[in-house]
């Protein structure tokens, strides 16, 4: 893999934020400082530490340390997404199809983290 931006959860987590983004910039000006800050940060932290890990992927377990970081930023990022679709009733479908695309990324990570652990060489045989 040449590149981060070759792994499928990057391209997804990469997408989910941008749809988070722009998702909480319709919130009420409010919230938009409080839930909408902490969930705008969480999305982008998922896809930042994905990047981050895989600079570090010649060190399988640096590697895996930034998965397990992405993994939990994913949660994070339900839980803040939970709190403003059972808050703001008027963009509740929204938000929930997010939580409902997020619990899906933190699958894939999931299975990209045993993926890693398991069969990941840097170094391909000859």
């Amino acid at each position: 893999m040449p590149s981060y931006k070759d792994l499928d959860i990057y391209k997804l987590s990469y997408d989910l934020a941008l749809k988070t983004h722009n998702a909480t910039l319709q919130l009420p000006r409010w919230e938009l400082f409080e839930e909408g800050s902490q969930v705008r940060r969480s999305s982008k932290g998922v896809t930042s530490c994905i990047v981050e890990g895989y600079g570090r992927r010649r060190y399988k377990a640096e590697f895996v340390k930034f998965l397990v970081y992405a993994q939990a930023s994913c949660d994070e990022t339900v839980v803040h997404l939970k709190f403003i679709a059972e808050t703001q009733n008027s963009h509740k479908e929204k938000f929930e199809k997010l939580i409902e695309c997020y619990e899906e990324l933190g699958r894939r990570i999931n299975r990209f983290i045993s993926y890693v652990e398991s069969k990941w060489n840097i170094f391909p045989p000859k």
